[in-house]
């Protein structure tokens, strides 16, 4: 199993923090990076959409989004009841296990193809899909239904937010257009690896920072970050393989199913539950899960997608 050389620069990230190096990572840099990013995957699904879009893709759609319902319902009982946390922590916490990452589902493209793993390019389509479903169900889980004007900014959150508008727009954008993306190319496809590079080393040094708020809570949270990750990642997994997709696609599904948020379910969270401790969701997803799936997981997933069906 060979680690992306992109993964080398989230681990510079993070050794620049425990060294107490000073980076000075403009913020507005790391937004531009976050919006190429989702462009970049957008417009490289919609593309396929335009050559493979078919009935079958409304079945994997709706399976993908029982898998967004699911994730949640699974965290929720180890968070509440072996984690011995509130309600509200608990049920904001699955929302981001049960949504993804788009971080992570970056770095899974760029190991699949440094690997040259052909995988189903359509699957951005998917992690639009899956930004919506664990938010409701945390909320229900919550038991916060809100007045009318906080489902007014939830449901713009929800659907409005950065990460569906662009990423749906990328796809639409690109399935309209077709081969005439091959015009903006050179931009959002080769710059692609070298963009998540740098979007990694701000990542490593964010990680790093919320080392620190593990204090008191290190055996469960790291546990759990490890834990819940490979649970969804076999749950992915096998619905990759049910859907009949290829081991890249497979692996990708496995990769969704093991991230978290930590962008769109914290904004939209923000909203809905102002009660939630919002910094053990995203010290578990940021400081424990991310890292772990980009150095360690996803060569897993790929090596046990490519074991299991090729057996």
């Amino acid at each position: 199993m060979q680690i992306d050389i992109v993964v080398a620069f989230f681990v510079l990230g993070m050794v620049s923090v425990l060294v107490n190096s000073r980076i000075d990572f403009p913020k507005g840099l790391y937004q531009t990076l976050i919006l190429f990013l989702l462009l970049a995957i957008g417009l490289k699904g919609g593309m396929a959409l335009n050559e493979h879009v078919s009935s079958a893709l409304v079945w994997q759609s709706l399976a993908v989004l029982a898998l967004g319902f699911l994730l949640p319902l699974l965290a929720f009982p180890l968070l509440r009841w072996v984690g011995g946390w509130s309600r509200t922590d608990a049920a904001a916490t699955a929302a981001h296990y049960g949504s993804v990452s788009v971080g992570t589902f970056a770095v899974g493209v760029a190991f699949l193809e440094t690997q040259q793993i052909h995988y189903e390019a359509y699957l951005p389509l998917f992690v639009a899909l899956l930004e919506v479903p664990a938010i409701a169900v945390g909320l229900v889980l919550a038991k916060s239904y809100g007045n009318n004007t906080q489902v007014g900014k939830l449901a713009h959150e929800l659907l409005l937010n950065q990460g569906v508008l662009l990423l749906i727009g990328g796809l639409l954008i690109g399935w309209w257009a077709g081969e005439r993306v091959a015009n903006i190319a050179p931009l959002f496809f080769e710059l692609f690896h070298g963009v998540l590079a740098l979007f990694l080393l701000q990542m490593g040094r964010v990680a790093a920072q919320r080392l620190g708020d593990l204090k008191g809570k290190t055996v469960f949270l790291l546990s759990f970050g490890v834990v819940m990750p490979l649970l969804g990642a076999g749950i992915g997994g096998v619905l990759g393989y049910g859907l009949g997709l290829s081991i890249g696609g497979t692996t990708l599904m496995a990769v969704l199913g093991a991230s978290a948020s930590y962008i769109a379910v914290p904004a939209a969270l923000s909203v809905s539950l102002p009660s939630a401790n919002l910094s053990l969701s995203l010290t578990a997803s940021l400081a424990i899960t991310f890292p772990f799936n980009v150095m360690v997981g996803i060569p897993v997933y790929l090596a046990l997608a490519s074991y299991w069906m090729s057996g």
